[in-house]
């Protein structure tokens, strides 16, 4: 019933995407129609001809009373994330080049700037960092609920209608296709797409949690669940939108003006918090104490730090808008959570390095779990230098500067780049049952490059941000500004050209992780037990 009811609603969905197809009023909303009817066709298609295949069962919930877990479903999330993260950096890699040789965009339009730039962005956030998180929440709410996935279309209908939004989202980006806010640039139609899918991921995740066989609830679990509820309320909130048309690509936002600015901001601020910050806290707390084979370090500490995290993150987003028309109690009440915020981040970064107690040795061996604790390292600096950042006095150097530009990526780089390697480096001989990585060694050259393209950019954008500022509130003795805004921009050549070159170290770094993993998958040790232990970590206390 479950699959017929499934083929119904795609067969309805194509036919409704057909319609307007015939009677879209822009090409943009012509290609994305007939893009999602032809998804819809083939998922009708794919799970009628599953269900002939299959057997008259479905598969069960135990093997011989253990779990049965539903692993296909992560194996595509993580493989795909492979292929958006190198192309997401890829993409870096020519923006940052474009700021230097403008040339590069060659006058073409679909390659400008505005255009290729919230595609960079979302390629590396929302492509490999969400389908880095769909993977690994997964893979944790099985293993640390003894129980697994629930449902059997449901899984694979998050994983490839997540990917069929980005699919939606970037080739929108090159049509010149964005109701211009940023980290939420798609339309209205990807943006109901995303909350049906988004709705079905939480149902997936509370369904497992439900049927789980332990009775504790691993805190990994609750930075998953804090992260998907409340990703969903910014996005339902911040999108609320009026197509011109249903034929239309084009929109109108329900807000306006300074209140338009704050609910952006409070998205735009609590994506990075919820998204890049919580959900990958959860990876954090699940994959290094598995990989170091300790217990967590002070269990009762990351409840104290998931608490406090989320009542507390949720309201810094004013800080963005210093020396706004935001009222000045809401920019103050900013500023005030966010230099709060300092000390339950640094809980969570202690509560993580503090993990390999008695295990520093493996850091010499295990070029994995070195790169994950250089990430929770970088997690430590980046959250240091956010609340440093919100002071007023400080934002008024720092912001509309390259300095902002480097406080992101190593954030971005640094925490939720490392710790995604490191998961996927874990995941792969887990999933294909592999004794280990294809070759460690391949994985220290990748962490080196890496962490030195990252050391170039963000020192590259420091400087060059902290310049800017500087020049661009230098007056002369008689008042009149010291430097013409050109000045500043040629002043910015040298810097960028090293943040490109620190981007083409950690873009190479990219191929080297891929081919790693392509390596495991083919040509890796088969192991002929499971490889990794199912239980979930304990706590030291």
């Amino acid at each position: 019933m479950g699959e017929g009811g499934f083929i119904g609603v795609m067969v309805l969905t194509a036919l409704l995407c057909f319609v307007i197809a015939g009677q879209a009023l822009d090409m943009p909303m012509r290609i994305h129609t007939v893009l999602g009817a032809l998804a819809a066709m083939a998922a009708a298609f794919f799970t009628l001809n599953r269900y002939f295949k299959r057997p008259a069962e479905l598969p069960p919930q135990e093997i011989d009373g253990k779990p049965n877990y539903n692993d296909g479903v992560i194996r595509f999330l993580t493989l795909i994330s492979v292929f958006w993260g190198v192309v997401g950096f890829v993409v870096g890699l020519v923006i940052a080049l474009q700021l230097a040789f403008p040339a590069l965009n060659f006058d073409v339009e679909f390659l400008s700037f505005s255009r290729v730039r919230p595609l960079h962005t979302s390629a590396v956030i929302f492509a490999f960092g969400g389908n880095v998180l769909l993977a690994t929440s997964f893979y944790v709410v099985q293993r640390s609920c003894q129980a697994r996935l629930a449902g059997d279309i449901a899984p694979w209908f998050v994983a490839l209608g997540y990917n069929l939004f980005i699919v939606i989202a970037a080739t929108g980006y090159l049509l010149g296709v964005t109701q211009s806010k940023e980290y939420a640039e798609p339309e209205w139609y990807a943006d109901l797409w995303l909350t049906v899918v988004w709705v079905v991921y939480l149902l997936v995740f509370l369904a497992t949690l439900w049927k789980r066989k332990e009775p504790h609830i691993f805190v990994a679990n609750w930075f998953y669940l804090a992260f998907i509820v409340t990703i969903a309320m910014l996005h339902l909130v911040n999108n609320a939108a009026v197509p011109v048309s249903l034929f239309s690509s084009k929109s109108v936002i329900v807000w306006s003006g300074v209140q338009d600015a704050m609910v952006q901001w409070w998205y735009g601020h609590n994506a990075v918090g919820f998204f890049l910050t919580a959900g990958f806290l959860a990876i954090m707390y699940y994959f290094i104490p598995k990989r170091a084979q300790r217990p967590i370090y002070s269990y009762r500490l990351s409840i104290v730090h998931f608490w406090s995290l989320i009542f507390l993150y949720i309201w810094a987003g004013p800080h963005h808008l210093h020396y706004t028309a935001l009222p000045q109690w809401a920019q103050t009440l900013g500023m005030t959570f966010s230099v709060i915020l300092w000390m339950p981040s640094w809980g969570g970064m202690i509560n993580g390095l503090m993990t390999l107690s008695g295990a520093w040795d493996k850091l010499r061996t295990d070029p994995v779990l070195r790169m994950m604790v250089v990430s929770v390292a970088f997690y430590g600096m980046s959250t240091f230098e956010g609340p440093l950042m919100s002071v007023r006095a400080v934002n008024s150097l720092s912001h509309y500067t390259d300095w902002t530009i480097g406080h992101v990526h190593s954030g971005a780089l640094g925490w939720v780049g490392f710790i995604s390697f490191g998961a996927i480096y874990c995941l792969v001989p887990w999933l294909w049952g592999r004794k280990q990585l294809y070759s460690l060694k391949l994985v220290d050259w990748h962490f080196w490059l890496s962490t030195i393209g990252i050391v170039l950019y963000i020192t590259a954008m420091w400087v060059a941000g902290i310049l800017q500022g500087l020049m661009w509130r230098a007056y002369t003795e008689l008042g009149f500004l010291e430097y013409a805004f050109i000045e500043t921009v040629e002043a910015m050549y040298p810097f960028y050209l090293i943040r490109a070159l620190g981007g083409a170290l950690f873009v190479v770094g990219s191929f080297v992780f891929a081919y790693n993993i392509y390596m495991t998958i083919r040509y890796g040790d088969r192991e002929e037990a499971a490889a990794a232990p199912s239980s979930a970590a304990v706590p030291a206390e």
